[in-house]
């Protein structure tokens, strides 16, 4: 009598191997997606981060990793007395954001706040910096006027503006982490695609 024939294992492993291939798939498939998705980053600035700067600029701009979407896009300006020094409309041209700047009255620190829509729609903010060693001329008071007019009442209220809010603050919270992450979907896969090889190994068996 001749031997009973054993189930052949080329079926089990071509199972196996495609949904080992599966599996790869769709964990490439979704690396590359979270890597399309990721926020916009900062890739430069004028003036750039950390720069000192002997004059004060007319104008600052931000340059992102991909364009920023629509016109929603905001950059501020404040100087080291807490004092916003942005003195008009945001605009944007390709992936530069960019902003006009008044007269910098003081020497020192000043931080340029920004807040853009990613090109994959979630809010960036964040800040850069430069350093000014000399105000803008027209900045300083001309000769004569830092006393009052005698019998000229003084304004109580002078010189007591509100300092408007800083960078950050005008940027508002960073709600760029929202989204859910890539390898979350990664590792569903893996326990999805492993369950159903272990059921398929466990049915052949």
């Amino acid at each position: 009598m001749p031997a009973p024939r054993t189930p052949s294992a080329r079926p089990r492993r071509g199972v196996l191997a495609a949904l080992l291939t599966g599996l790869l798939a769709v964990s490439a498939l979704l690396a590359t997606a979270g890597t399309a998705s990721a926020h916009d980053v900062v890739t430069g600035s004028d003036p750039a981060d950390g720069a000192t700067l002997p004059t004060a600029p007319t104008s600052v701009s931000v340059t992102f990793s991909d364009e920023p979407q629509g016109n929603l896009s905001t950059l501020t300006v404040v100087g080291p007395d807490g004092a916003r020094h942005d003195a008009g409309p945001t605009t944007t041209q390709g992936q530069v954001v960019t902003v006009p700047v008044g007269p910098l009255p003081q020497a020192g620190r000043y931080e340029i706040g920004y807040r853009i829509i990613s090109s994959d729609g979630h809010p960036t903010t964040g800040s850069v910096a430069f350093e000014l060693t000399t105000p803008s001329a027209s900045s300083a008071a001309p000769a004569g006027t830092a006393a009052a007019a005698p019998g000229t009442p003084s304004d109580p209220h002078a010189g007591h503006e509100a300092a408007p809010p800083s960078p950050a603050a005008a940027a508002g919270p960073d709600d760029a982490s929202g989204g859910v992450p890539a390898w979350v979907f990664v590792v569903i896969a893996v326990v999805v695609v492993g369950g159903a090889v272990a059921l398929v190994l466990r049915r052949r068996a």
